[in-house]
């Protein structure tokens, strides 16, 4: 594997080829000279900001759409542009984030601030990122104080130990309360089911035929709709891939099965139980509860659907279809809401949405070489990192948005019903949740000095935002909340390399080039395969493994566990 500096020195040369992109972009940042008499962002004019909070502004892309996202002109944003002198100035990906991404780095002109996710290797293997090490040393004593140990995980690489994003999507010493996945069921078709046990997929699909068995329409003559998934775009691998593995018995590491005690790395479409769960999903299209559009429907549709209360069954994240739901809760609908169920092929399979990572490290924030002022901007981020920041993002104002009674924060009646109920004008007005992935912070279920958590996601809280229909299901199921259903964290060995997707790839990697291939493979042959008559599955499903063999699938394996070993060398040196 070349060094990170000889992947740098291609770069640059790639970068005089792209000049022509240059035009299209709106930098930030200073000209070359400043650049270079900032050297590491700790000489020249950026040490005169060490005390100054005077009004200004960065330039900020992120890889992540935020749609409720105000300019910072929300309560939140005020407060935090009043607190620090720093507004933002955002722009959030519309489209594919990846294109825009390697549009950037191939424009040499950066904006200060970049939240790139798996696509910062673009970023830096074009030099466009400053290594942090020393702005964190020198003035973030918040963000040294929330990573502790953690700090050595947000190192690059293993050839290359500088930090140039610091982790914030990931809360340290995170507790997972709450479950945003597993396999949906509306309250009203358990409830009439007699609230059976769901546990496998012969349980998810006996609930959905009974209920479409006797409510073929709605109340206006509409179809009811059994199952439906979102194939459009990227979202194929949340409704439509993904399951497969969380159903048998293996973790999210992206595409890959990895062996948690050898760090054997598999395709894992090759592994044959996955072949059971898409011949399933070929069962449910035959016997007709397979929404017929799901792989031509577009996502807008797809929210659109599940909004008029027609459809039975996702296998979905929440805040995926969470709008569609928040709809139906607008219109007091709660019984066409949905629960929660740890869905697997059968009992011998435990669902694996809570498969322990560890701090979770990689995708995070960072600083370019062309910020105006480093050391403002990683200032910034620091006061993001600090405990008044955290309580602020997460429960806003006191007195306005939350209360303290007996040393204890608590929300308001009127306020969680507006948080629940009203939540996209909720989050314009307040900011609440907006800038979480701005800042390091603590996870779900860490307690400040006060004694209270640092974010509203515990189990106490969590249950006050269910309506009384989803109190009622839960009760049937003798538990309180949907995560009480699902596995322990302890019932699983922690990954030592964390999660794979997350692994930062070499940007001049053959990996790029064999990924991308498996994906146009799968994602033709997948919904080929579960749209085929069941008398031609393995047909399908047998071409599709020959044409995986000879894309090369076991070069890219071999090269994904090298990395892996890599992860977790750099991770527990």
């Amino acid at each position: 594997m070349e060094s990170a500096r000889k992947r740098k020195t291609k770069a640059s040369a790639l970068l005089l080829i792209s000049a022509l992109f240059v035009g299209m972009l709106a930098g930030c940042g200073g000209s070359g000279n400043e650049t270079a008499e900032k050297g590491n962002g700790t000489t020249g004019t950026a040490q005169t900001a060490k005390d100054d909070n005077s009004p200004m502004t960065l330039s900020f892309f992120s890889s992540d759409p935020s749609p409720n996202w105000t300019g910072m002109k929300d309560q939140i944003g005020k407060i935090i542009t009043e607190k620090t002198g720093v507004a933002l100035d955002a722009e959030f990906a519309v489209g594919d984030p990846q294109q825009k991404v390697a549009l950037i780095a191939s424009s040499g002109q950066y904006p200060d601030l970049i939240s790139a996710k798996n696509d910062l290797n673009k970023l830096v293997d074009a030099g466009a990122m400053l290594d942090l090490t020393d702005l964190i040393d020198k003035y973030a004593p918040n963000i040294k104080k929330v990573l502790g140990d953690s700090m050595k995980r947000a190192r690059y690489s293993d050839d290359d130990h500088a930090i140039y994003a610091i982790p914030t999507y990931a809360g340290v010493d995170m507790q997972n309360f709450k479950v945003s996945g597993g396999f949906e069921l509306q309250h009203r078709a358990v409830a009439e089911a007699g609230y059976p046990e769901i546990r496998t997929v012969q349980d998810y699909e006996n609930v959905i035929k009974s209920y479409i068995e006797k409510h073929p329409t709605d109340e206006n003559g509409n179809k009811n709709i059994g199952l439906t998934l979102n194939a459009d775009d990227w979202y194929m691998y949340i409704t439509v891939t993904n399951p497969a593995f969380y159903t048998t018995g293996s973790p999210d590491d992206g595409e890959y099965a990895i062996d948690v005690d050898t760090q054997k790395v598999t395709y894992h479409f090759k592994r044959p139980v996955e072949k059971e769960y898409f011949r399933w999903l070929n069962h449910m299209n035959d016997i007709g509860l397979l929404d017929p559009e799901s792989f031509v429907q577009k996502y807008d549709q797809y929210k659109a659907k599940i909004a008029t209360g027609r459809v039975v069954g996702l296998i979905d994240q929440d805040w995926a279809y969470g709008d569609a739901e928040k709809a139906l809760k607008t219109a007091k609908k709660f019984d066409q809401g949905y629960g929660h169920y740890p869905v697997t092929m059968s009992k011998e399979y435990q669902e694996t949405s809570f498969w322990p990572t560890g701090f979770m490290a990689g995708y995070g924030i960072g600083i370019s070489k062309d910020c105006k002022d480093p050391v403002r901007a990683i200032k910034f981020l620091d006061y993001l990192a600090s405990d008044e920041a955290q309580v602020l993002m997460n429960w806003g104002v006191e007195g306005k948005d939350y209360n303290v009674e007996n040393g204890k924060r608590v929300i308001p009646q009127e306020v969680l019903d507006r948080k629940v109920n009203d939540a996209t004008n909720f989050t314009k007005e307040t900011g609440i949740g907006l800038y979480q992935t701005l800042g390091v912070h603590y996870g779900d279920g860490v307690k400040d000095s006060t004694g209270n958590y640092y974010t509203t996601n515990f189990p106490e809280q969590i249950v006050t935002e269910f309506n009384d229909v989803e109190k009622k299901t839960l009760a049937a199921y003798n538990v309180k909340t949907w995560r009480e259903l699902f596995p322990k964290e302890d019932e699983f060995k922690v990954r030592p390399w964390g999660a794979a997707w997350n692994i930062n790839i070499p940007g001049d990697s053959e990996i790029v080039v064999l990924d991308n291939k498996l994906k146009d493979i799968t994602w033709k042959r997948i919904p080929e395969a579960i749209l085929a008559k069941p008398a031609d599955f393995d047909k399908v499903w047998d071409s599709y493994m020959n044409e995986l063999d000879k894309a090369g699938v076991d070069k890219v394996e071999t090269m994904r566990e090298e990395l892996v070993k890599q992860r977790v060398k750099l991770w527990n040196e």
